[in-house]
């Protein structure tokens, strides 16, 4: 059923914003049990696993940075009525421990058990990578956890959860094969991938690209001189011929390094965030699909 991901994550899409702009608090009008996640790419591959069976919110909504984002008291009141709460990991959600401690709902990890890429560079070299799903074969794994946990929530549905788990690897492995076959195309002296955030070890481990980047975690925010100093050095030394910034922030540091270098800015990558339904990334197999054909186009010469 190839096209379920994409209806499952545009109806995922359209209810967090009817969960943002309604009334929260109470029970769920149909009798769901709610599961909250913390970003929208997480919400999409739990609802692929709940099939419909749960209710699926996100906390951020659509185009929303999740690395320094602040709770409001709507989300407060969301986290009350959670049956479960689905968190990354690996560092993501710095704001997320207290939030879901005070939620009182049960938690799950979507990442446990997932070997970590370490951060190389900057103050945070030697922490874990937290952007796993950017790997779809690493993404099986939060599909594991998942069916565990919704099977815990709701064990009358378990067989439906584990039924849909199995359809949606088989759709990651397709995803992995996609992206693998869409940089395959990339010559070996331009297999250098420079980016705003760190986003992209796992990514890159599979398609056997370098990754490279301004800061760690978007959490910095804004890049330091040196940083960009870093990053206009390697672009010159490598050749590197396009160089990319994700939806969630500004691009204008990697627009510096471009300039300053002659390097092409190849396009924005998705990494932390969904698009609205109608946008480019609507669902996670969207995104994952959107930054290798980004990729690979600007690495072979394609860039916009």
């Amino acid at each position: 059923m190839p096209q379920l991901p994409r209806v499952v994550g545009a109806i995922t899409s359209i209810a967090l914003l009817t969960a943002a702009c309604g009334a929260a608090g109470g029970a769920t009008s149909d009798g769901r049990p709610v599961v909250l996640t913390t970003f929208t790419v997480l919400a999409d591959i739990a609802a692929n696993v709940a099939g419909g069976r749960l209710r699926v919110e996100s906390i951020t909504r659509p185009g929303v940075e999740v690395h320094g984002y602040e709770p409001t008291p709507a989300d407060v009141k969301k986290a009350a009525r959670a049956d479960l709460v689905v968190d990354n990991g690996l560092g993501l959600e710095a704001w997320a421990a207290k939030y879901t401690e005070d939620a009182g709902a049960p938690r799950v990890v979507a990442s446990a058990g997932v070997t970590p890429i370490p951060i190389s560079e900057d103050a945070r070299a030697g922490e874990p990578n937290p952007h796993a799903w950017m790997s779809p074969l690493t993404t099986r794994a939060y599909v594991d956890n998942l069916v565990a946990a919704f099977s815990d929530l709701a064990p009358e549905h378990a067989g439906h959860f584990r039924a849909n788990g199995e359809r949606y690897r088989a759709e990651l492995l397709r995803a992995h094969e996609d992206l693998v076959s869409a940089l395959r195309a990339v010559p070996d002296d331009r297999r250098s991938l420079v980016t705003c955030e760190g986003a992209f070890p796992y990514l890159a481990r599979d398609a056997g690209l370098t990754d490279h980047y301004l800061w760690a975690v978007n959490a910095e925010r804004q890049a330091t001189p040196r940083q960009v100093a870093r990053v206009v050095d390697h672009v010159r030394a490598a050749g590197v011929p396009a160089v990319f910034c994700e939806s969630t922030v500004s691009d204008a540091p990697m627009r510096q390094v471009a300039a300053a270098t002659g390097a092409a800015f190849g396009g924005v990558l998705h990494v932390d965030s969904l698009s609205e339904p109608d946008g480019p990334v609507p669902t996670y197999l969207d995104l994952i699909r959107h930054d290798a054909r980004t990729i690979a186009a600007a690495l072979t010469g394609g860039a916009r």
